[in-house]
């Protein structure tokens, strides 16, 4: 199946945004450590969320978690400390991202988590039981999804556990994010220098709403940046928020975005202002890439993109995978040292009638969808693998005014 998109320059709307599936991820992590009666408020109806919620709702002992890296990740570490003998899966593309840096942690500590397949990738068997904990130490340059799945059980070991974190650490607003929630349900944390430390404890069940998703919102700062007029309502989202991409305020300002905070979420006008040339380190946002490659090119501002380490490992090679999709624009983008990419303002002939692939990547169809606002033809494959984290993205674009017909 593949989505003609045809967008608008002018935009006058409010979006109800979807629930952040990171939060809603980790908090039925956590209401099920703290034995909570409560239901967790605005939870995420994402494909990545569904299948956590299925797990914990299923007494069968495989679990099938299809392309949700979080899922797979967190429920390993979850399931390593519940007693009985599990089996998760997912899909193909899942079972060649590498698990094996959270494997080896946990039989570290305790657990006995084999490999099925390949070693060092799902599927896992995992034979659950009570966790000694103790010490380990991890690069701190791998995914930080690895680091929050030791992190959450950690009050649960016998000895609590010590996390070194050797060298740079990357994606460190999503580790805060994760001591932050475990604080909410009454577990404390000490993170010196590159030392975090987890005592035992219990959880506290408590009553826990899910704030919108911060990513989500990056979508329509590109929608805004593109148009000629824009003033977007997005409700539900925080300033003080606990999300890294939560950066996408700051940073859209050089791309002709302003930010109004209200009681409520929001508000993107449209403004003239645009940088010549822009520079950031994703290492803190990395799922923002994405989309500032795209508003960057159509804006035809040069860029230098730093710190994209983690983006050859997630749904996608997503490094390849823009420098191919962009081509079909008219855009040469390069990549070096597997962690840059620059644009330095070099086209080729564009096809005529481009079609995005989107490699079962959600954030490949979102961030190329607003291109439908400076493109006469854009047609996006698979459009549905946006139901991964913002089921609802179709039906927010038609309702702001672009044209979407299937085909």
């Amino acid at each position: 199946m593949k989505y003609k998109v045809k967008g608008t320059a002018t935009i006058h709307s409010n979006i109800q945004l979807a629930a952040s599936k990171s939060i809603s991820n980790r908090a039925l992590i956590l209401r099920a450590l703290s034995n909570s009666p409560y239901p967790i408020e605005n939870l995420s109806d994402c494909d990545d969320t569904r299948v956590m919620v299925e797990a914990f709702s299923s007494h069968d002992h495989l679990f099938d978690i299809g392309a949700a890296g979080t899922s797979m990740r967190f429920l390993t570490a979850y399931l390593s400390r519940i007693p009985g003998e599990w089996i998760i899966t997912g899909t193909e593309r899942m079972q060649k991202r590498p698990i094996n840096v959270l494997v080896e942690a946990l039989n570290a500590i305790g657990a006995h988590v084999e490999y099925l397949k390949t070693k060092g990738y799902p599927p896992l068997k995992i034979r659950g039981k009570a966790l000694e904990g103790g010490e380990v130490f991890l690069s701190g340059g791998i995914s930080s999804q690895f680091i929050s799945a030791l992190l959450m059980i950690a009050p649960t070991m016998e000895k609590g556990l010590i996390i070194h974190l050797e060298g740079n650490i990357i994606s460190v607003p999503y580790i805060k994010l994760t001591l932050k929630m475990m604080a909410e349900f009454g577990v404390k944390s000490e993170w010196t220098g590159n030392t975090i430390k987890i005592f035992p404890n219990e959880y506290r069940p408590v009553k826990y709403t899910v704030e919108s998703d911060w990513s989500a919102a990056s979508y329509w700062y590109e929608i805004a940046a593109l148009s000629n007029s824009a003033y977007i309502e997005l409700k539900g989202l925080f300033k003080d928020s606990g999300q890294g991409d939560s950066k996408v305020a700051e940073l859209f300002v050089d791309l002709g975005v302003s930010t109004e905070f209200t009681a409520d979420g929001v508000i993107l006008t449209k403004t003239d202002r645009v940088a010549k040339k822009m520079f950031h380190n994703f290492v803190n946002e990395p799922d923002l890439a994405q989309t500032f490659v795209v508003t960057c090119c159509l804006m035809n501002v040069p860029f230098l993109f730093t710190g994209l380490q983690t983006l050859k490992i997630k749904e996608t090679d997503r490094i390849e995978a823009l420098k191919v999709e962009m081509k079909k624009l008219g855009y040469v983008i390069t990549d070096r040292e597997d962690s840059i990419l620059e644009w330095n303002g070099e086209t080729c002939e564009p096809e005529t009638n481009p079609v995005i692939a989107t490699y079962e990547d959600h954030r490949m169809a979102m961030a190329f969808a607003p291109a439908a606002i400076k493109l006469p033809h854009l047609l996006i494959a698979e459009p549905m693998v946006v139901t991964k984290s913002y089921p609802n993205y179709w039906n927010d674009l038609k309702k702001v005014g672009f044209e979407i017909e299937e085909i």
